[in-house]
């Protein structure tokens, strides 16, 4: 059936073959402010501003692709979350983003950084970041990275393997130290959120199972140990998430073993690690919690479960995940070409070109994650039509922005603007096709700073021996 639309029988045509949450807009320029970073802006010319500066002006300086970060509103967001949960110690996720300027950043904020690889705990350490307040993850960590952990004096690593604790356990016996550990366990909780970002059900990497008995082994073993030091219980379940119903149940099963380690070994620990994984806006079907609802559910299930279990509430933390620095940066491309594609439906979608694509932007293509898009170097009179934002690279699964609304004038040169990049798009950037990665520059009050250089063909050759 086709849905009549005032625009004409091709509009209608094109919004019965967009996704259910994909509105036609009034007015294709304007913005959605959940997508986008708090100083965005379409300036008096009609383009997109940030920070004060025009993006056009931006990318004359730089080029493109290129992320275009908005330090006030990084910032904001680390306070946001250390002022709600004041009491309680944030992580920020060094692995959605991090170099040396955003480590120093979150860190004048409040907030400590969890580092999941020897290179990420290096940045941090560069940055000033204080290595109390620095936790490390991973389900494999090196010899190398454990060392480089307890040289450091980070406040606490999170351990998840019998393995791992072996391999502690002999390095701090040479060093003739302790180290500060939390066990990883995994909760059974299913996340409402794609499979490859759930982290808590049984069949996965991460942790020690609750359910088969290995987590109050493992607790117990670190207890019992004259090399660790058991700070409690670390909980991931997944990350994207936007309810706390999952938190909920998590917290009644670690708050269960943590009470469980009180009655078996005699000791109550002094912390506990929520997790995090809060989830952001990408698109108009997303619709994130703040920082102080989050807050304030997550204190009331914990002192609902830690009443029920008469436990005293132990030292909270929590990793907030993208949610910082997701929404603080978009990327910005430049358009090559454009191409109209018949529909079976019988509309006509756009496939808009652009100069980055999953080498910048692997989501998409690794999991089906959707994004938004605009025209960022001018405003348009023209008439909303279904675009695809797709990359150059050699895949036809190169897409950046599956389903968006922009305007039918879209043409090469344009730039298009696509928010909520800050998070897994640089630090998961790779180099297909020898194309290399775009830098990353902070915009505040009209100044810009690059605070990653874009790579070079250089460098790329630079690590070719040429042998």
């Amino acid at each position: 059936m086709t849905h009549m639309h005032v625009a004409g029988s091709i509009h209608a045509d094109a919004v019965a073959s967009a996704p259910h949450w994909l509105q036609l807009p009034e007015d294709v320029n304007a913005l959605v402010p959940q997508l986008w970073s708090r100083t965005v802006r379409r300036g008096d010319e009609g383009g997109l501003e940030v920070g004060g500066l025009p993006v056009a002006e931006a990318v004359a300086q730089v080029g493109t692709p290129v992320y275009l970060l908005d330090e006030v509103d990084l910032r904001a967001r680390a306070r946001e979350f250390a002022e709600a949960f004041d009491g309680w110690r944030v992580y920020y996720a060094a692995k959605s983003f991090i170099c040396t300027a955003v480590a120093r950043w979150v860190f004048e904020e409040g907030l400590g950084v969890d580092v999941c690889s020897g290179g990420e705990l290096a940045v941090a350490l560069r940055a000033g970041v204080d290595p109390r307040v620095i936790g490390l993850h991973g389900n494999n960590k090196s010899v190398a990275e454990l060392s480089a952990a307890l040289d450091a004096g980070v406040g606490r690593i999170i351990v998840d393997s019998s393995d791992e604790l072996d391999r502690l356990e002999e390095l701090t016996r040479r060093r003739g130290t302790r180290a500060r550990v939390m066990v990883r366990v995994t909760t059974g909780i299913e996340a409402h959120t794609h499979e490859y970002i759930a982290t808590a059900h049984e069949d996965q990497k991460f942790g020690f199972s609750i359910a088969s008995g290995q987590a109050l082994e493992a607790l117990r073993r670190c207890h019992e140990s004259d090399q660790l030091e058991l700070l409690g219980i670390h909980s991931h379940i997944g990350s994207q998430i936007f309810d706390t119903q999952g938190f909920e149940m998590a917290a009644r099963r670690i708050l269960g073993l943590h009470a469980r380690v009180r009655d078996v070994c005699g000791v109550e620990m002094p912390e506990m690690d929520l997790g995090g994984g809060f989830g952001i806006a990408y698109t108009t079907m997303d619709s994130p919690s703040t920082p102080a609802e989050l807050a304030t559910s997550l204190r009331e299930i914990v002192a609902h479960e830690c009443r029920a279990l008469d436990v005293a509430v132990p030292d909270l933390s929590i990793e907030p995940g993208r949610a910082i620095s997701g929404p603080s940066t978009m990327a910005v491309y430049e358009v090559g070409t454009v191409k109209g594609v018949r529909l079976d439906s019988g509309a006509e979608r756009l496939y808009v070109a652009v100069d980055g694509g999953m080498s910048d932007n692997i989501r998409p293509a690794l999991y089906g994650a959707e994004y938004s898009a605009t025209v960022a170097n001018r405003a348009s009179g023209a008439l909303p039509r279904l675009s695809r934002v797709v990359g150059k690279h050699c895949e036809g699964g190169d897409i950046l922005v599956r389903d968006e609304f922009l305007p039918g004038d879209v043409a090469p040169g344009d730039l298009v603007a696509v928010p909520a990049s800050g998070a897994y798009s640089r630090s998961m950037a790779s180099n297909y096709n020898h194309v290399p990665r775009p830098p990353v520059v902070s915009i505040r009050d009209g100044r810009l700073t690059t605070l990653v250089r874009r790579e070079t063909l250089d460098d790329l050759l630079a690590l070719d021996t040429g042998a």
